[in-house]
């Protein structure tokens, strides 16, 4: 789980990290560090059957007295042990014992793993929903965590995905404003533009609120009048502007939604894993600046088909960074997970990078570029083939593409989507398009 067992001491170590992502330049990821020799020893915080009365002679022990904090450590290790229903409830009996907002947040997020191992969308969803707006969760923890993965294949995750994009007094503005100052870093005259939209309509509205007296005089006549074509004309301009400038100001306030909306799914998109040729595990934006990963969606017959035509072009291709990455539509809903702890099996959910300081110092050291390049191929297999169908369906919107079309995604070496188009692609064409990996294009698109 991404929230860990709770210290003895009672008190929380936190750190934040930042991520970079194709299009979302900071990604605040949380984790909660713990030393293990201050682990709590097991407490279970209640029991069907009563300890022997001591004897007479013998000294009396006190129990002691179940914490929210030990009830956490103890759902935790009943969870390492594959016990989710015991979890659950001592989660929920942490939720009793007063908890500080540390303890809560962790009881509300671990409940929602179990939940969503369970396939219990809807109560996962209110969990991470409470942690959200009471707790200060941080949305990129839920983006992120592997044992979340079945659950952000569910609709309700789409659901609450929407509602921390728009804000809300039911989830928080926490997310939405870290989407907000990416949008201003890749749109920073938006503020300006909307100070002089409010201004000009401003301006248009007092002109206007002057100018209507002074017809009403005109229509009506009489001496001293003023002249009625003239002012009739000012009246007209002054509404026109009003009513350009708040059609511009809408139209602002439109493609700042799109604009977020395409920020989340870059983000998303950046956390997809994949699977190497070596058997590797590894997360999309692990591959930056060494592959161009290619997305070929679409059915199985269409799929194969495209990946032999690409065979006939493989050199080139490869010469050009090209990482082939097939997704067959409804292949995630056929996928049988293994139920032995939280969205993917066991073996993939310990191969999957950690984010954030831990990614850092995997991609550095232990997964140095050298050695990762050595380790890619001409293909990659999706792991979690429901959350890239999920990807892919919205991306398809986004494009007004009728989800479920067979399609593919060029990407790019910094992780942006490239281009896309209908169909599969013309390997030839893509050849003539994408420049060698060591051409001063290619650097500049690093």
């Amino acid at each position: 789980m991404a929230i860990a067992t709770l210290p003895s001491s009672h008190h929380l170590h936190f750190c934040f990290f930042s991520s970079a992502s194709s299009k979302f330049s900071t990604t605040t990821q949380l984790c909660l560090n713990f030393p293990p020799k201050n682990r709590l020893s097991l407490v279970i915080c209640s029991s069907s059957t009563s300890p022997p009365p001591p004897s007479s002679s013998s000294p009396q022990v006190s129990e002691p007295i179940p914490t929210a904090e030990s009830c956490v450590n103890a759902g935790l290790d009943l969870f390492s042990k594959g016990r989710v229903k015991d979890a659950l409830v001592l989660f929920d009996t942490a939720l009793t014992l007063n908890p500080n907002p540390e303890e809560a947040q962790a009881a509300f997020y671990n409940k929602a793993c179990c939940h969503a191992y369970r396939g219990e969308g809807k109560k996962a969803a209110e969990c991470l929903r409470t942690a959200l707006k009471e707790y200060n969760l941080k949305f990129g923890t839920i983006l992120n965590d592997p044992d979340l993965a079945s659950f952000r294949a569910l609709p309700e995750f789409k659901e609450l995905q929407e509602e921390a994009r728009l804000g809300g007094e039911d989830i928080g503005y926490s997310f939405r404003r870290d989407l907000k100052l990416i949008s201003e870093v890749q749109a920073p005259f938006r503020g300006v533009r909307r100070f002089f939209y409010v201004a000009f309509i401003a301006a248009a509205g007092i002109s206007t609120f002057f100018t209507i007296p002074r017809l009403i005089r005109a229509i009506q006549g009489g001496d001293g009048a003023p002249d009625f074509g003239a002012t009739a004309g000012n009246a007209a301009i002054n509404v026109a502007g009003i009513v350009v400038f708040v059609a511009l100001l809408f139209w602002d306030n439109k493609k700042e939604e799109e604009q977020l909306a395409q920020i989340l799914r870059d983000e998303t998109l950046s956390r997809l894993p994949l699977r190497l040729s070596t058997d590797r595990i590894v997360e999309l934006v692990q591959l930056r600046d060494t592959v161009r990963p290619v997305i070929l969606a679409g059915k199985k017959e269409r799929v194969s088909l495209a990946m032999r035509n690409a065979e006939k072009f493989r050199t080139e291709l490869l010469k050009r960074g090209v990482l082939l990455v097939p997704v067959i539509w409804g292949e995630g809903r056929e996928t049988k997970i293994e139920k032995k702890g939280f969205g993917l099996p066991q073996k993939g959910v310990a191969s999957l990078p950690s984010i954030g300081e831990d990614f850092d110092q995997r991609t550095q050291s232990i997964i140095a570029k050298s050695k990762l390049k050595s380790e890619i191929r001409f293909k990659a297999e999706v792991v979690s083939p429901a959350e890239w169908e999920r990807w892919i369906r919205d991306q398809q919107k986004s494009e007004g593409v009728t989800p479920g079309e067979d399609v593919y995604i060029i990407l790019r070496l910094d992780g942006r989507v490239r281009r896309s188009g209908k169909g599969m692609p013309d390997w030839a064409q893509i050849l003539k398009e994408l420049p060698p990996m060591e051409a001063i294009l290619s650097k500049l698109e690093r």
